[in-house]
């Protein structure tokens, strides 16, 4: 089959509604930013050069419409977004605390992505790329679940490298058990983890992160874990090595997206290199473009729209 992309993803896509600032009556302003992690991992790959695709469904409004058009302007094919023809495109408002951290509301009972069903994933169109994504997201109900399944299972069958983030946002769970169930399906089948620092001790139930990845390595033989530590940086666990970068200090206005920012930049690196022999400089490269990448996002608003270009990544790592 030839590979017409890169990398396909498939999940969520919704609408980020990120505080900007009040108005003249002292009401707080919201920003409408396409988000959704799978494409934002995406739209960071497009930015380097890279082909992709994204799954998923979105509502016939006008968010729906806001979001495809989103999609095409920055590159990502678009012709495996689905409309839904009677629920709602979802939304997130995120409020932003002085940190930079946040919490979610979510309009998402339903919303449209998690009306993706089995029989709308075509393993012909995954069969075209090099690498799938997904995360937990578009696994919290059945319907979407067996259409990830369906999806997963089908690229691992076409040879196709499987990258996973379960991007934990526990109030779209009925409850966390369900939860970490599915992220251990995810674990089973991945080639590439990229988890953060509550994640991992959220699924090991250990404190040390060291030990929290030991307990997946053993259980899972999962190749390659990359191990997202906010501003303090990431690691790297591969055949053994563990390889650790620092983080890159910027002003920080809001942390969305970073995570996929890191994730998308790791992608990058390594559809450039051989996956099955990277060398220990290689993976601090890989962590330190990655690491420079997602502190860029962080001083911008949104992030599919928010994603640094290559030359702005480098910049950034030769000023320190």
């Amino acid at each position: 089959m030839k590979k017409n992309f890169d990398v396909i993803a498939m999940g969520e896509l919704l609408i980020d509604f990120t505080m900007n600032g009040q108005s003249g009556q002292g009401n707080d302003l919201f920003e409408a930013c396409p988000g959704g992690a799978p494409c934002n991992v995406l739209a960071l790959l497009n930015k380097m050069g890279k082909k992709t695709a994204f799954l998923g469904k979105v509502g016939k409004d006008q968010f729906g419409t806001l979001l495809r058009s989103t999609l095409e302007e920055v590159g990502i094919d678009a012709s495996h977004l689905l409309t839904d023809e009677q629920v709602n495109t979802t939304l997130a408002f995120v409020h932003t605390f002085p940190d930079g951290d946040r919490e979610f509301s979510f309009y998402r009972n339903p919303g449209a992505d998690m009306m993706l069903t089995e029989e709308e994933v075509d393993p012909d169109f995954l069969a075209q790329a090099r690498l799938f994504h997904f995360g937990t997201l578009s696994m919290t109900h059945e319907g979407v679940r067996k259409a990830t399944k369906k999806a997963v299972e089908s690229a691992k069958e076409q040879g196709l490298l499987i990258s996973f983030d379960p991007n934990l946002r526990p109030p779209l769970w009925s409850t966390l058990e369900l939860a970490k169930e599915q992220m251990e399906y995810g674990f089973a089948h991945c080639d590439i983890l990229k988890i953060s620092d509550n994640e991992i001790q959220f699924v090991s139930g250990k404190e040390d992160y060291d030990e929290g990845i030991q307990y997946l390595q053993e259980k899972y033989q999962i190749p390659l874990i990359l191990l997202t530590m906010g501003k303090e940086g990431s690691r790297a666990y591969y055949k053994g090595m563990r390889v650790e970068r620092p983080g890159f200090s910027c002003k920080t206005i809001e942390t969305t997206g970073a995570g996929d920012t890191f994730c998308g930049s790791t992608l990058y690196y390594l559809l450039d290199h051989d996956f099955v022999c990277l060398t220990e400089a290689q993976l601090g490269e890989m962590l330190t473009f990655a690491n420079a990448a997602a502190a860029i996002v962080t001083t911008r608003k949104g992030a599919i729209r928010a994603m640094p270009e290559k030359e702005e990544v480098e910049k950034l790592i030769a000023s320190v």
